[in-house]
């Protein structure tokens, strides 16, 4: 998950200073990391995430199931809340993701 939410999160998404760098020395960001960090958006101007931040984000998506007082079970309905912008591209990288 990490990896395919790096576009959402503070992560560096520079994936070849990696394999450039010595594996002692300590890393160094990208100036596209800093970028995210000093402005705290990330490129397509929403607000950047840490992981938890993210999850607590998407916590937000739910199902409830509601029955109205005094009513029969049959006459239960459900109620799902439509994912935002971000929430939306935050399900969609994860669709990415092959095992």
């Amino acid at each position: 998950m990490l990896e395919a939410w790096r576009p959402l999160l503070f992560s560096d998404e520079d994936h070849e200073s990696k394999k450039r760098r010595h594996p002692v020395s300590p890393a160094q960001r990208s100036d596209a990391a800093m970028k995210k960090v000093r402005s705290r958006l990330v490129e397509d101007g929403t607000p950047a995430h840490s992981f938890l931040t993210l999850l607590s984000s998407l916590s937000g998506i739910v199902r409830n199931t509601c029955q109205p007082k005094g009513g029969e079970e049959s006459a239960s309905f459900e109620l799902t809340r439509t994912p935002n912008a971000s929430q939306s591209r935050a399900l969609e990288l994860l669709s990415t993701i092959t095992l």
